[in-house]
């Protein structure tokens, strides 16, 4: 009979949840270990991706912040503003890439720290847990990673940029491995 059934859609929903991220883990995990060793071995190439991948990304928005704000109310000066700004800063990062190196030097170690922050904030709440240790670590090295990057800007962005950038790539990759792992073994308990 159907009623006398041991599980319940709730139960059966989390066990789908929980496939559906062991999978994407592992998948994103292991891209994420490619990128980062990308990243360590060729620091500056990586440096120059990052840069264009951000310019082209503000582009994108500051267009579609534009378009938003003529469909929308055109008379919105904090809207054109936006964008005048997106676009603005993006063209500067795309024909003068080496400042824009430096100011997402600065950015990235803000990242770094914020990084920290939310992966000790995961790692404590995982404390009881045997992976807890894994997100310590990863908040150490982002922690580190921040560290390091203030001490040398903004003249060792051109090779900060890329190597932090792979290396924090790196641990975050073998964190989602690990995690996709963690809930192998706890799914087998």
């Amino acid at each position: 009979m159907m009623w006398n059934s041991n599980t319940t859609p709730e139960m059966d929903l989390n066990k789908n949840l929980i496939n559906t991220f062991k999978k994407y883990a592992t998948i994103s995990g292991i891209v994420f270990i490619l990128i980062g060793l990308t990243g360590i071995i060729f620091p500056t190439f990586m440096t120059f991706t990052t840069v264009m991948f951000v310019a082209y990304l503000m582009l994108f928005a500051g267009i579609s912040a534009a378009w938003m704000t003529w469909i929308s109310n055109r008379k919105d000066w904090a809207g054109w503003l936006k964008s005048f700004i997106l676009v603005g800063v993006s063209i500067l990062m795309i024909f003068y890439p080496m400042e824009g190196v430096a100011t997402l030097g600065l950015l990235f170690a803000i990242y770094f720290f914020t990084d920290a922050f939310a992966s000790f904030g995961l790692a404590f709440s995982l404390k009881p847990e045997k992976i807890w240790w894994m997100w310590l670590f990863n908040a150490v090295t982002s922690l580190a990673l921040g560290t390091i990057f203030l001490i040398d800007w903004p003249f060792g962005s051109l090779f900060m940029v890329g190597l932090l950038v792979g290396i924090s790539l790196l641990f975050d990759g073998i964190a989602l491995l690990w995690g996709g792992t963690f809930l192998n073994r706890f799914e087998k308990e």
